[in-house]
C-alpha cells in the first residue's frame, strides 16, 4: 500500500508533456493517450541532465544512475472493458518482445504512479519485454463504476479476466510482477491460471497483516467504520476540488522533496477523489479480512524456481519477519532485500522506480535468457 512517503530525491526534472486522445479504429471503449514531448523542452532537459550529471560525478555519488537514457517508445494510456468494467492501463509495446511483463499496482491501484517504474523497467530490458500494467477497479481519475467498491476478490478475479480477455493470444512467456497487495494479487493469480504464468516476482510484498504494526491497526480500524471511511474519503474529495495548481501546492509541502512530479500528479487527479478513496479503504478492509490466513508455503514451494522476492530493510507492509519466513518455508526461492534506502513506496521517487527496474530487469535476464 502507498501509505509511506519516500526518501529524499536529490533532483529530479520532468519534460513538458502534452497528451492527444483517439479513438481506436476497432472499438468506439477503447481510447488511447500517447504522451508526446515538446523538442526544445527536450533540449532544456537534455542540458539540464549534462549538467547535473557532471555535478554528481564530481561528488563521486552514484546517484547518476537516475540520469538514464530515454527510450523512443513511450507508454501508451489505455481504457478498455473487462467483464463490464471499465479498466485503466499502461502500455509499452517493443517490436519483437521475447517477454511480455504484467505489473499489478498496490493499493491505491493508480498506475500512473508506476510511470518512471515501467518506462525504466522497458529501457532496462532492452526493448526485450512488452509491458503492461493493469490499474484496479473504480481506482481512477473518473467515477466508472457510479460509486460501487470492490473487493480484494473482485480485484483478483478482474486481473484474471483481463489476462483471458486481452493476452489469450500471447505468443511469449507472461512474467507476472506485483508491488505490495498485488504481490498477493499476483500470487493468487499465478495458483488459479498456473499454466499462463513463467514467472512471478513479489515486490515489497504484503501477504499476511503485520500484527506488530500500529499503522496497520490505526488503518484496519479506519477501514471497518463506513463513518470513519465516508469522513477521510469526503476530507480528500475537498481537497480535489481545488484548482490543479493548488493541489499539487499542497502535496509537495506535505510529502516534501522526496516524491517525484508523476508521483505528485499521480495523487492530485487519481487519488484526491471521493470513489477512489472510498475504494482504497474498502480494498484494505478486504486485505486485512484476507490476509489473517498463513500464506499458501505449499504452493510456492511447489512454484520455487518460479518465483521471487523482495522485501526491505524497514517496511512494516513487507516486514523482514516475513522475509525471514520465507526463507525459511520456501527454500532455495529468490529472495533478497534491498537496503539502499527505498521506502515500500519506491515508485514514488525517481531513485527508487530506477533501482527496482533494474533489480526486476537483472531477475527477468538471470532466470529467463
Amino acid at each position: 500500500m502507498l501509505l509511506i512517503m519516500g526518501p529524499p530525491v536529490m533532483l529530479s526534472f520532468t519534460p513538458q508533456i502534452r497528451f492527444r486522445y483517439f479513438l481506436d479504429s476497432n472499438s468506439s471503449e477503447n481510447i488511447f493517450i500517447k504522451k508526446e514531448t515538446n523538442n526544445s523542452t527536450n533540449t532544456q532537459f537534455s542540458s539540464a541532465i549534462a549538467s547535473i550529471s557532471s555535478k554528481i560525478s564530481q561528488m563521486g555519488h552514484e546517484k547518476s544512475q537516475l540520469l538514464r537514457p530515454k527510450s523512443d517508445a513511450l507508454p501508451n494510456f489505455r481504457f478498455c472493458n473487462v467483464s463490464g468494467r471499465k479498466t485503466e492501463l499502461v502500455e509499452i509495446h517493443p517490436t519483437n518482445p521475447r517477454f511480455h511483463i504484467l505489473f499489478v499496482p498496490g493499493n491505491p491501484g493508480v498506475i500512473s504512479f508506476y510511470t518512471d517504474f515501467l518506462e525504466s523497467l522497458y529501457e532496462q530490458m532492452g526493448e526485450a519485454a512488452s509491458i503492461t500494467a493493469i490499474g484496479h477497479i473504480s481506482h481512477s481519475e473518473k467515477d466508472w463504476e457510479h460509486g460501487n467498491v470492490f473487493t480484494l476478490k473482485e480485484q483478483i478475479d478482474h486481473k484474471i479476466n483481463f489476462i483471458e480477455q486481452e493476452l489469450q493470444d500471447l505468443k511469449v512467456p507472461l512474467i507476472l510482477v506485483g508491488h505490495s497487495i498485488g504481490s498477493f494479487m499476483s500470487l493468487e493469480i499465478f495458483k488459479q491460471i498456473p499454466e499462463k504464468v513463467a514467472y512471478f516476482i513479489a515486490l515489497y510484498p504484503f501477504l499476511a497483516v503485520n500484527a506488530r504494526s500500529q499503522q496497520q491497526s490505526i488503518i484496519k480500524k479506519i477501514s471497518r467504520s463506513r463513518l470513519q471511511s465516508n469522513l477521510i474519503s469526503a476530507t480528500v474529495a475537498l481537497l480535489g476540488f481545488l484548482p490543479i495548481s493548488v493541489s499539487r501546492f499542497i502535496a509537495k509541502m506535505s510529502l516534501g522533496k522526496s516524491w517525484s512530479a508523476t508521483a505528485i500528479d499521480a495523487l492530485c487527479k487519481g487519488v484526491l477523489k471521493y470513489h477512489t478513496m472510498c475504494n482504497v479503504l474498502y480494498l484494505a478492509m478486504t486485505e486485512f479480512e484476507e490476509l489473517v490466513k498463513v500464506p499458501d508455503w505449499e504452493f510456492m514451494r511447489k512454484k520455487k524456481n518460479k518465483i521471487a522476492f523482495l522485501y526491505g530493510d524497514d517496511d512494516h507492509w513487507a516486514p523482514l519477519y516475513m522475509h525471514d519466513e520465507v526463507v525459511k518455508q520456501v527454500p532455495d526461492a529468490v529472495v533478497e532485500v534491498e537496503k539502499e534506502g527505498h521506502t515500500h513506496s519506491f515508485c514514488c521517487t525517481v531513485s527508487g522506480s530506477v533501482w527496482v527496474a533494474r533489480h526486476v530487469a537483472t531477475l527477468i535476464n538471470k532466470t529467463m535468457l
